[in-house]
């Protein structure tokens, strides 16, 4: 947890703000003041009791081009006075995450004052199911699971409550002395209070998203102690920022609040200007030893004993889960860790160039995102989730076949940035040219066929758990959403059904090389073959017309004992020659491992389990940490082994384990 005190700064004069524009598709939930034409990030805003969405115009004036604020307009006041007012914070919430929920295609942060910090708290509860939120900032609240002490304004007369918003501030002397403004305020503050005196929340209530606390120094409702507490409404990290001002300093001095929310987006997103990945490391020192707490280890390697803690054993012993012993798991550690980096010296190396040309396309980092099945049992926003995050990063993804959120759903997350399907090939070929199709149609500019699992591998921690994701109706939504498959299917088909159906198509053990004929004559898109090993696989998968190969073996788990894919990526790179794509999975960690794949012919590498426990440890926040410090270690090393660019490294960038020969 962090507390910081920050200086008063000038109230700075808000720019003319437009009328209170209802945003498209949303009319009574949302209103826009200050509209940006290519905003990287959103900041919902939610009022306090007694307020409405105009207490945020100031604030939407103050930020930069860049951050589009949504302020959230509750029923019964102002254009929706009509309405009566919500009798409960879960209608607000409801209402709230449901007009909200369109606009989750870019990072959305939502930010709740005094009863709005409640109303944020539990919009951001549903949206995390979909992980819609990044962040949440809270200001001049005390945590949900604290008495708020607040009377019973009821039981007040009219004088009482007005003396009482005197002492707090947040309303004008002039509202307050006009009868009829001041018998809105009384209404709408009595009902708002009453929400909030009926609302309970459980102490063990938690996010999965940063928490960001504004406390006002001179706020007379909320002491630093108690706001402390919001610590434990999460599982992500809590930062506590001092400022000047009372209660309502968020809309009385937004000249100052408005830098302070900024550097917190755009340091929780690693937005501002361009920079090289290793940046991130001069960012933790900087924000020093008091930054967030929470935050999921760096050392990436780690991440897997972090991430058992907060899953279920099944889901963890599906995604950590071995064939066999796990012998090619250790294998594939064991291979990487027989080679060693060669540093070379005043290279001048200042500047580096991580982007690869693959595909007909420029990757901003030869990494992307191995396709992982059934990604909702680690996180409720699955697929969602991971693409969001690397799409944060700038890094390409490749969905699963056997997803929880169909292709069109990941596509439309993913926005511009590339992005491949992985085929598990149907034995049902109206399937499967179903499928293709809809890749074709989604914008997927490759396809990546795995042939190394024409049957489950014989893993120990699924069978002793009796347990498999897709049996439970995880990972089935590329198929319960394909026409094709449908088609086979009765109309009134139950889950079971559906679940049966599935097995009984969805991979195709007899399939071999005769087959990739039809699957090349059916689609235009470059096609990869994963699950490479042996070099006469490569030369026949080119010989039948596939347009590059994925050395890998399914990261251990589909044969114990096999060979490391690292080991067999040399013999892969000398079979193709040099200008076919080869790229390779199984055992990535670290910058360094990508580095090493790379010095031995790869062009990119797919990273798997560390994405699927980052994703457990925060979602797509902690998606986007696992990616910034892989990348971020992977720039150093191309760094301090002198290389400006990935086309720099080479064979001679690494030796064997063991004394380095005489001549280098």
């Amino acid at each position: 947890m962090t507390e910081r005190t920050i200086a008063p700064a000038p109230v700075a004069e808000p720019r003319t703000a437009c009328p209170s524009a209802p945003q498209d598709g949303t009319p009574r939930w949302l209103r826009t003041y200050h509209r940006r034409e290519r905003p990287r990030v959103r900041l919902a805003c939610f009022p306090h009791a007694g307020g409405a969405a105009t207490a945020f115009s100031r604030l939407s004036a103050a930020l930069p081009d860049d951050i589009e604020l949504l302020a959230v307009q509750y029923p019964g006041r102002q254009d929706r006075d009509g309405e009566p007012c919500a009798e409960d914070i879960a209608t607000l919430a409801r209402g709230a995450a449901a007009a909200l929920t369109p606009y989750t295609g870019l990072p959305l942060f939502l930010l709740g004052h005094s009863l709005g910090a409640i109303a944020a708290f539990e919009t951001a509860r549903l949206l995390q199911e979909r992980d819609g939120v990044a962040g949440l900032f809270v200001s001049a609240a005390r945590p949900p699971a604290q008495d708020w002490q607040e009377p019973d304004l009821d039981a007040l007369d009219d004088n009482a409550v007005v003396a009482g918003l005197r002492r707090l501030g947040g309303v004008s002397d002039v509202l307050l002395r006009n009868p009829r403004s001041r018998r809105e305020v009384l209404r709408l503050l009595r009902a708002d209070h009453n929400v909030l005196r009926g609302y309970h929340c459980d102490p063990h209530t938690t996010l999965t998203v940063p928490v960001t606390v504004l406390l006002g120094e001179e706020d007379p409702k909320n002491t630093l102690e108690q706001v402390r507490e919001w610590g434990r409404h999460t599982t992500a990290g809590h930062t506590v920022e001092v400022h000047a001002g009372g209660h309502f300093a968020l809309t009385e001095r937004t000249g100052g609040i408005a830098p302070l929310l900024v550097r917190h987006i755009h340091e929780g997103l690693a937005l501002g200007p361009a920079e090289p990945p290793a940046g991130l490391v001069r960012d933790i020192y900087l924000a020093g030893a008091d930054g967030r707490a929470s935050r999921p280890p760096t050392d990436l390697t780690t991440l897997q004993d972090a991430a058992r803690t907060v899953m279920t054993p099944t889901a963890y012993g599906y995604v950590a889960g071995d064939a066999g012993a796990g012998a090619t798991l250790r294998a594939n550690r064991e291979a990487f860790d027989r080679w060693r980096i060669v540093p070379r010296m005043l290279r001048g190396v200042t500047h580096r160039d991580l982007t690869v040309s693959l595909l007909g396309h420029r990757l901003s980092a030869p990494v992307l995102l191995a396709p992982v099945a059934a990604q909702s049992i680690v996180h409720p926003g699955g697929e969602l989730a991971a693409v969001r995050g690397a799409t944060d990063t700038g890094v390409s993804f490749v969905l699963s076949s056997f997803s929880s959120h169909s292709m069109e759903q990941v596509a439309s997350a993913a926005g511009d940035q590339p992005r491949w399907f992985q085929l598990y090939w149907p034995s049902q070929p109206e399937v499967a040219e179903s499928l293709v199709r809809r890749a074709e149609a989604g914008g997927y500019s490759a396809l990546v066929l795995t042939v190394d699992s024409p049957h489950f591998g014989y893993r120990p921690a699924d069978l002793d758990h009796g347990y498999l994701p897709f049996l439970h109706g995880a990972g089935l939504a590329n198929f319960t959403t394909d026409p094709a498959f449908r088609a086979a299917l009765p109309p009134d088909a139950d889950a079971a059904a559906v679940r049966a159906h599935w097995a009984a198509i969805s991979t195709n053990p007899g399939l071999t090389w005769d087959g990739l004929a039809w699957l090349r004559e059916l689609t235009a898109l470059p096609i990869l073959l994963k699950g490479i090993l042996h070099p006469d696989d490569a030369r026949l998968a080119l010989a039948h017309g596939m347009d590059g190969v994925i050395v890998s073996n399914h990261g251990g788990r589909q044969i114990d004992g096999t060979m490391a894919a690292l080991d067999c990526l040399p013999a892969v790179r000398a079979a193709v020659g040099p200008t076919v794509p080869v790229l390779m999975d199984s055992g990535v960690r670290t910058g360094s491992d990508v580095l090493k794949a790379l010095a031995l012919g790869a062009d990119a590498v797919l990273l798997g389990r560390p994405y699927q426990y980052g994703l457990a440890l925060g979602g797509r926040s902690g998606v986007r940490h696992v990616l910034r410090c892989l990348l971020a270690e992977f720039d150093l090393a191309l760094a301090l082994t002198g290389c400006t660019t990935v086309a720099d490294l080479n064979e001679n960038t690494l030796a064997p384990s063991g004394p380095l020969p005489a001549g280098g």
